[in-house]
């Protein structure tokens, strides 16, 4: 770290929460010659990235799939674009933290100091906001507030609070997840925690509409989490979560589940399938569903006892979860979307980073569908790298 970046991270450090915007466009335009500086944030429905603070009529929402800022996001590299008129030339730079794709920031610099250096210097930049963004949003509501383009209910407000992120990447692994519709959505839910031994990741889909159904989604990851930081097994994990359910609604709402537990050294993996949440596989050429167990949904009786299945995970292993409001989807003419349209859109996904394929999953689904749905959407994406001195387990 150059001196000067030390200096711009304190600064930017020192910023009020809402500010860290302005004090990076004052840092860049005395170090840089910056003449322009604006951040770009994916919304919800990772549709559009929305400006952060738009001078009216200046700035407008911009496409993720017909823009250079779009392009730029979706390779996850710095892009550059000639300014029309003139020598300038604007950087488009991916914020992202730990694999969550927060954004884009956009930098116009003057033709002569738009150089390979300046461009490393500018990309530590844009991590070093995106880490600060994740801070800040403790204390503001202004980027998630810059987030949206319309208004989301408050079932959904609820439901977006409750995620850890929309990605993650390790070393092991790296995740990505999308909801659907993203402004409107009831109970499904996902969730993921992972420390130096394992990764745990949960789908949840609570029963019923609107809020009923986010309260009893908030109810049952909150105790599943409860009992992972308690240290428990998954099937330990299940049986709290559906003890807290039974005791609060008796039986009259539950929640479907699917957990697993990936053990990062070895690819061995525990799953729980309490509920409707399919769980697919792409290895090599090859996409299944993988055959499991089904157990009772959480909630739905007192004392459920809940088991483990096991597999195993090989390098380059593609898993997917998915919610029933993907698989029974239908079309138009009542046709269900079903597992073998499922499969072919899996495939036709493989080339995409788990950050990005759930949302071509949705976008193929949504073609299918070729109208509105009222019913949640969940896909969860999980690329498996393993360890580079972990011991390749036999095929299963």
């Amino acid at each position: 770290m150059t001196q000067r970046d030390d200096v711009l991270g304190r600064s930017v450090r020192a910023a009020a929460p809402h500010a860290l915007v302005d004090r990076v466009r004052d840092a860049l335009a005395a170090s840089h010659g910056a003449t322009r500086v604006q951040l770009f944030l994916a919304d919800y429905g990772a549709t559009v990235l929305t400006p952060y603070d738009p001078l009216p009529g200046k700035e407008q929402p911009l496409s993720l799939y017909n823009s250079a800022e779009g392009r730029a996001f979706g390779s996850q590299e710095p892009r550059e674009q000639q300014v029309r008129h003139g020598d300038a030339v604007d950087h488009h730079l991916p914020v992202t933290v730990r694999g969550e794709r927060t954004g884009i920031l956009s930098v116009r610099l003057p033709g002569d100091r738009s150089t390979p250096e300046a461009v490393d210097e500018l990309t530590h930049v844009a991590d070093l906001l995106g880490h600060e963004i994740l801070v800040a949003e403790r204390d503001t509501d202004a980027y998630q507030r810059a987030r949206r383009i319309s208004r989301l209910t408050l079932a959904a407000e609820m439901q977006w609070q409750l995620l850890p992120a929309r990605a993650c990447s390790a070393e092991e692994f790296s995740i990505g997840a999308q909801l659907e519709p993203a402004y409107a959505i009831y109970g499904d839910n996902f969730d993921w925690a992972a420390d130096a031994e394992e990764l745990t990741v949960a789908v949840t889909n609570g029963m019923g509409e609107g809020i009923q159904a986010s309260l009893l989604s908030n109810l049952a990851v909150n105790a599943l989490r409860n009992a992972r930081r308690s240290g428990l097994d998954i099937a330990g994990q299940a049986a709290l979560a559906d003890q807290a359910l039974y005791e609060q609604h008796r039986g009259a709402s539950h929640v479907s589940t699917l957990l697993m537990r990936f053990e990062l050294a070895t690819g061995r993996v525990e799953v729980v399938d309490a509920g409707s949440p399919q769980l697919w596989r792409r290895r090599g050429r090859t996409v299944e569903r993988l055959p499991l167990e089904a157990q009772l949904p959480l909630g739905m009786f007192e004392e459920s006892h809940y088991e483990a299945q096991e597999f195993h995970l090989l390098p380059g292993d593609r898993l997917l979860m998915v919610s029933d409001g993907v698989y029974d989807a239908l079309s138009p003419d009542g046709e269900v979307y079903g597992e073998r349209a499922l499969a072919r859109a899996i495939n036709s996904t493989s080339l995409l980073p788990a950050a990005a394929a759930p949302r071509a999953l949705l976008r193929a689904l949504a073609e299918y569908r070729k109208a509105e749905t009222t019913d949640d959407a969940l896909v969860l994406c999980l690329d498996w790298a393993g360890r580079a001195d972990a011991e390749r387990p036999a095929q299963s």
